[in-house]
Order: structure tokens, then C-alpha cells, then sequence
């Protein structure tokens, strides 16, 4: 019926004239006249279809409204008047968005001012740290970036990237989780970064088993793009506006400079995988370093937790997951059915946007350690025996040579260090925490 440039500044205008007002079809034709500077014949029509599509106003996502009229546009016939100039929009209304229906008690918030407001900051500020247009991708100068950037190494795999957001938005990450992020609930078989939950309940859920098998997301982080963070937030009742902010806010693009100054991999396998990484980060992703990351990761892995529950259960497993990490136990059955399990993970992995790295899935019976996230769980969740004994003789020769001789990383705060170890032991075996403690307690801190 008209061009698409102009078809589309016409649903934009029609879009915000209906939303103005209340939602009655004569209110609707009325305002749909008065938004454009000519009498349009097929305006009626397209009130009645609209109604037919939207019976309550979807005051909370105008956009979708102007795709759908768009899209109704383009459907008209040709007009008998198409020589005729076509109409350009005569007003713009203003309509004052709302939250849609949420399934959880997240704070209302209809409008990015009354966001920006909500984190203390002003509206410029906001669009900023948000960086909707990906800035951050071409920003040379460090200033001006949102973000620090750094590599762990990992043998035979492209680096792990730790983005670390700086202050002011790390600020805001930090409360978008625990004023929003806090209210909605993960899957119960998520034990990562969830209230209650800790790499030990992981862990405990697998003790006793036959066959402890253990199945690695590639990563996992990079792998979640901006678009599944938008359907949380929507789903969530935030309007289209206020959605695509706390996406923004929360996802990142990362610095061309700094991915291309990272050193290519000799290795074929290596440099596709690189190569895919690379990809990933190119586009609008969680950051891993963000304080808001591990909990969008669990609600955008929420479809994988209830398909590979279910699928554990038809398997009589059991199954959790600690961010990238699969777990499943079971019975001897399992052991024969373990090549079954490991095509259903992987093609359900696929279907929900991630990838499982096969070089580091695992299988062991009760004839071998089994460890799950570093706990050895073949009788009951334990530290690994090496691993006492180590921390052991580390408190035994610090108590006899002094501290510094033990701190052999030149850590900072080793004494923190070594509480740090000690409490993990005794959250896992509190007998051997009470030996190591009293062990501590012979240490001569002022050598």
C-alpha cells in the first residue's frame, strides 16, 4: 500500500494515537483519524483487526503495536487511490506506558525515567552505562569504556574473558539483582548463585550413586545473548522500554581492541573455538565479572533445567546443574544408557541456545573417586583426602617455619587465605575442620 519507510512512521503515529486513550473502538477510530493529516477510508478497518489481535491495550509494548499495524499495512490491497499522496502523521500522542502482568512481585517500574531514578542516577547517565548502541565496541580510550577486561587461560581451549564492569555500573547491576533479580526464582534443580543452594547441596544430591555423570556448557556466559535477557525482563511486566534498558544495562558487547590484542591459537580446534568465542563476545552477551550475570544465567537456562530434569527423571536419575556444570547420578542403568543420555543433553543444549563441551564430560562408578564441583560425593559429600592432607602439612609447616615460608604464591592475604580453605573443609567434614583449626591455632602470625 505505501512504501515501508512510510508504512512504517505511520504504525509508529497509529501505534502511540491508539495506546492514548481508552480502548473502545469508536475512542480508537477517532484518535487514529486526528493522528494523521488525511481521511483515511481503511482507518475503521484496521481499528476492528487491531482490537481482534489486542482485546485489552498493550499498554506495555507499543513497539509490538506498530510491527502489527505495520504489518496490517502491508497487507491492504492496492487502494483505488494510490496515485493519490499518502497520509503523514499530523500528531504525536504520548502515551503513558505500564506494566503488563507479571508472574512475580518485582518492583513496577513503567518508565526508563522512573528507572534512572530508581538507581540514583539521571536520564543521561542511564543511557550511558546502558550503551544501547554498543559503544563500547569501538571505544579505543579506556575512559570510555563501562568495562575492564582480562583472560584466564585454559589448556586446549580459548581463554576464559572476565569482564569486570567499573563502579557506577556495577552499581546499578548490582541493584537491578537484588531489587529486581532477587524476586524470581530459578529452577530447584539450579544450585549456582541461588539463596539456600551451594555448590555443596550440588554436590549431595548425587552421594550414594552407581554412576556419577558430568557434562560441561561451552561457554556458558557468552553463549546468553541479549535477546533471551529481554524476555526475562518482559516477562517479568516491564514495558518494552524499560525491558530493553535492564537488558542494555545488563549485557555488554566487548572492546574490539582488546579481543583483537589477545593471541591467536596455533591449533585448528583451538582457533575455531577462539574464533566462536570471539563471535559471541561481538555480540550484546552476559558478562561474565557482572554482578548481575549469574542470576539472568540461571533464569535464561530455566527451559534446560525442566527439560534435563525431566529427562533424568525418565532415565530414574538425578540431575542438578552449577552454572556450566551438568550433573547426573544414578543406578547401574544408567551406566548402559549413558551414550543415550549424552545425545538427549547435547540436543537439548542445542535447542536451548547452548553448546556441552565433550572434552570434558565424564563417567565414574563407585569403583573410581567421584566428584562433583570438587566434592567427592561416593559416600557422602567430602573434601578429597589429598587435598586434607595437603592443607595439613601446609598449617603443620607454617606453624614450624613461620607463614611465609608456606605463602608460596606471594598471596596477599594468606592468613585469610588459609581460613578460607580451613572453612570450606569443615563446611564438608567438620571432624577435619576442628583438626585444621587447632593446627591454625598454633601458627605464629608475627614471624
Amino acid at each position: 500500500m505505501y512504501p515501508s519507510r512510510v508504512r512504517a512512521d505511520i504504525a509508529r503515529c497509529l501505534a502511540r494515537a491508539l495506546l492514548a486513550g481508552v480502548w473502545e473502538e469508536p475512542a480508537l477510530v477517532q484518535r487514529a483519524h486526528d493522528a494523521l493529516d488525511q481521511h483515511q477510508p481503511w482507518l475503521a478497518r484496521l481499528v476492528r483487526e487491531v482490537i481482534a489481535a489486542y482485546p485489552r491495550a498493550p499498554t506495555d509494548r507499543p513497539r509490538e503495536l506498530a510491527r502489527h499495524i505495520d504489518a496490517l499495512l502491508a497487507a491492504e490491497p492496492p487502494s483505488e487511490q494510490a496515485e493519490a499522496p499518502h497520509p503523514h502523521p499530523r500528531r504525536w500522542h504520548a502515551p503513558s506506558p505500564e506494566m503488563a502482568r507479571g508472574h512475580w512481585p518485582v518492583p513496577p517500574i513503567a518508565t526508563t525515567g522512573e528507572l534512572a531514578k530508581r538507581l540514583g542516577l539521571r536520564d543521561g547517565e542511564l543511557a550511558w552505562l546502558a550503551d544501547a548502541h554498543a559503544l563500547e565496541r569501538t571505544a579505543t580510550d579506556e575512559r570510555l569504556r563501562n568495562y575492564h577486561y582480562a583472560t584466564i587461560a585454559r589448556p586446549a581451549r580459548a581463554p576464559r574473558v572476565i569482564e569486570r564492569p567499573k563502579h557506577r555500573l556495577k552499581s546499578a547491576q548490582r541493584q537491578v539483582l537484588h531489587e529486581i533479580l532477587d524476586w524470581i526464582p530459578a529452577h530447584a534443580a539450579a544450585h549456582g548463585f541461588t539463596a539456600g543452594r551451594s555448590v555443596i547441596s550440588h554436590a549431595s544430591a548425587h552421594t550414594v550413586s552407581h554412576v556419577v555423570i558430568r557434562i560441561d556448557l561451552q561457554d556458558f556466559f557468552a553463549s546468553i545473548q541479549a535477546g533471551r535477557i529481554y524476555g526475562i525482563f518482559r516477562s517479568a511486566g516491564y514495558p518494552e522500554s524499560v525491558a530493553h534498558t535492564l537488558t542494555a544495562l545488563a549485557t555488554n558487547v566487548v572492546s574490539a581492541a582488546f579481543w583483537n590484542s589477545l593471541p591467536r591459537p596455533p591449533e585448528p580446534a583451538n582457533l575455531t573455538a577462539h574464533h566462536r568465542l570471539g563471535r559471541q563476545l561481538a555480540t550484546p552477551h552476559l558478562p561474565q565479572g557482572a554482578p548481575s550475570s549469574p542470576a539472568l544465567a540461571n533464569l535464561a537456562a530455566f527451559g534446560l533445567d525442566r527439560r534435563l530434569t525431566g529427562l533424568a527423571r525418565t532415565l530414574e536419575a538425578t540431575y542438578t546443574r552449577y552454572a556450566d556444570d551438568l550433573t547426573f547420578s544414578g543406578s547401574q542403568r544408567l551406566v548402559r544408557q549413558a551414550k543415550l543420555l549424552r545425545r538427549a543433553v547435547a540436543d537439548i543444549a542445542r535447542e536451548e541456545g547452548f553448546a556441552i563441551n565433550e572434552a570434558k564430560s565424564t563417567l565414574v562408578t563407585q569403583a573410581g573417586r567421584q566428584r562433583v564441583c570438587g566434592v567427592v560425593v561416593n559416600r557422602h559429600a567430602n573434601v578429597a583426602r589429598d587435598e586434607y592432607e595437603l592443607l595439613k602439612a601446609i598449617l603443620h609447616n607454617a606453624a614450624l617455619h613461620g607463614p611465609v615460608s608456606q605463602n608460596r604464591d606471594q598471596l596477599p592475604d594468606f592468613r585469610a587465605h588459609l581460613l578460607g580453605r580451613i572453612s570450606w573443609v569443615a563446611a564438608l567434614n567438620p571432624q577435619h575442620g576442628a583438626r585444621l583449626r587447632e593446627r591454625f591455632a598454633l601458627i605464629d602470625w608475627h614471624q
